[in-house]
């Protein structure tokens, strides 16, 4: 996700529109759905004394949710 390094934002405390400095706060690594229906379904055929089963569970990874943290460049309020 682009953004610009400041934008014009209201700030409650000064309460008026000045820049706030932009910092973007993620976490890169999404673990798969450990305990989806498809995993524990997959993890019982696996038990016992059997060969592999068909295919691996599908897993759909959620997408990486970035937070924007303004600060106000005047009061720096975050």
């Amino acid at each position: 996700m682009i953004v610009p390094k400041q934008i014009k934002a209201y700030c409650p405390k000064c309460r008026k529109h000045t820049d706030h400095k932009v910092k973007i706060s993620t976490s890169k690594y999404k673990p798969g759905r450990t305990l989806s229906w498809g995993t524990r379904k997959h993890e019982r055929k696996l038990a016992g004394y059997h060969g592999k089963v068909k295919g691996k569970a599908k897993v759909k990874k959620q997408g990486i949710r970035n937070k924007m943290m303004l600060e106000c460049l005047t009061c720096k309020k975050k």
